[in-house]
């Protein structure tokens, strides 16, 4: 997990999220770092807090246009949940790899009173190891990755193989 975040600072290549004011997309490398490292999602999120968001962003309005409205107040939860996990999935798949492992399985790490169900589907299911961390790498969406719909905070993650 680690790893993945270095290589990705190193190349410049990690999540900026659009949201980020300019002390956030600072102090955000940092702060991804030391969560990987020696934190959790919600020490992450606790630590990387809403100082470092901008209040407003621009939005396209679906009948064309675009509208100014607020950034919701648990946008650091959102990025910082969401980016752990998919380091914390590259960093399973690498595991796996290394391991002599295809496949890692798909699992619900945070309920969800209403899951979509497709994520309910994908419970304890098999992924490639390699395309998964492959996808992770190139693309970056979670959902995506796993086949699911976009959106975040689908509460899926992924696991070894017997654990």
């Amino acid at each position: 997990m680690t790893d993945e975040v270095n290589e990705d600072v190193r190349k410049n290549s990690y999540y900026k999220s659009p949201r980020l004011n300019a002390v956030g997309l600072l102090a955000y490398p940092g702060a991804l770092r030391s969560a990987v490292t020696s934190g959790t999602p919600d020490s992450f999120s606790k630590n990387f807090s809403m100082i470092n968001f901008s209040q407003t962003e621009q939005r396209n309005r679906p009948n064309g246009g675009v509208t100014t409205a607020k950034v919701p107040d648990g946008a650091n939860a959102t990025l910082c949940e969401g980016e752990f996990n998919r380091y914390y999935i590259r960093g399973v798949c690498l595991k796996a790899l290394l391991l002599g492992n295809t496949f890692v399985v798909a699992y619900r790490a945070r309920h969800s009173d209403n899951p979509r169900q497709e994520s309910v589907l994908l419970e304890e299911k098999q992924i490639d190891a390699a395309k998964l961390l492959a996808d992770l790498r190139r693309d970056g969406w979670v959902d995506k990755a796993m086949g699911l719909p976009p959106g975040p905070n689908s509460g899926m993650s992924a696991k070894l193989m017997g654990s």
